[in-house]
């Protein structure tokens, strides 16, 4: 039976329908492209692919394409032949029949051996350095890349036809700023897998508020780093604003008299209804966008476009 997938973490939108795909994907043999920001998770996922897939009793083989030797690249991927045409190496792709190929950071393959990646994506064929002869063999591909390939294919530094050889199954992984409501989730998972066998961290819902407002650069990378370094350097303690890195801090200072309250008063959810509506619009409806805005989550958003009938 495949694995659970415990570890793709969330309640979004985006990460429910992701958990429900998967399982599709990893029906078919079809080349998979997870595109996605550094950090968003994209090798967890070929992992959660594989593991449900046929080939999950053979290995999961990962080459980073960005560090393939710059002499070297085609002979250690597809290998290489004596002067007898008796194979010398077998490449990885070659040595990897029956299992599953991860490409990470695919937007590195030197533009000379692409032409024999899309040939091996498309045929199962390896030509080896050194000989005429094909090799064929039975690997699934999955790939990936935070570059934007399609702005490479432009450049003229990414093949066109490898790119959509790629893509037969698209998976674009969201950025952590715009599912702000897994970030609680994620943090007591990581907090707690981290502290070992000291006391949990736990957050305060001002320091909470700080997170969802941050625009995590480093996605759920960056995340589980800060988690980390709270788990082993302040067990047990309570996080508030003032304990977060100075870039996750608010503006206090700035924010305190930032809204005059006028003598005669104010309607509140007038002003509230007015700003939810402000948010919206500058957000183009993007609902996890205008949470971000008003500093709230995105799950109170939807509390409260319902409150105001504005779910519609």
């Amino acid at each position: 039976m495949p694995v659970p997938m415990t570890e793709i973490l969330g309640q979004s939108p985006q990460i429910a329908h992701l958990i429900r795909t998967i399982p599709m994907i990893a029906l078919s043999d079809a080349s998979v492209l997870i595109e996605g920001e550094t950090g968003t998770g994209k090798e967890l996922v070929a992992q959660a692919i594989h593991a449900h897939s046929h080939r999950r009793d053979q290995p999961l083989i990962t080459i980073n394409c960005a560090a393939l030797p710059i002499h070297d690249a085609e002979v250690d991927l597809f290998g290489a032949c004596d002067a007898d045409g008796e194979v010398v190496q077998a490449g990885r792709l070659l040595a990897a029949e029956g299992a599953t190929v991860f490409l990470d950071e695919v937007d590195a393959l030197p533009p000379s051996i692409q032409a024999k990646v899309l040939r091996f994506l498309e045929a199962g064929e390896c030509q080896l350095q050194g000989s005429h002869r094909l090799h064929t063999v039975n690997v699934r591909i999955i790939a990936a890349s935070s570059a934007n390939l399609p702005e490479e294919v432009k450049a003229g530094r990414f093949r066109a036809d490898l790119y959509y050889r790629l893509q037969v199954l698209l998976v674009s992984l969201p950025p952590l700023r715009e599912r702000t409501e897994d970030i609680e989730i994620l943090l007591r998972h990581y907090l707690k897998a981290f502290s070992g066998k000291n006391a949990v961290v736990r957050v305060s819902t001002a320091a909470l508020n700080c997170l969802q407002q941050y625009d995590w650069p480093g996605n759920v990378r960056e995340l589980m780093n800060l988690c980390q370094r709270y788990a082993i350097l302040q067990p047990g303690i309570q996080l508030m604003p003032a304990d977060l890195p100075v870039d996750m801090q608010p503006d206090y200072a700035k924010k305190k008299h930032e809204f005059k309250l006028p003598a005669s008063g104010i309607d509140l959810a007038e002003v509230e209804l007015d700003l939810i509506e402000q948010a919206l619009e500058m957000a183009a409806g993007n609902r996890s966008k205008a949470a971000r805005l008003l500093g709230i989550s995105r799950d109170t958003l939807l509390y409260r476009m319902q409150k105001y009938d504005l779910t519609k």
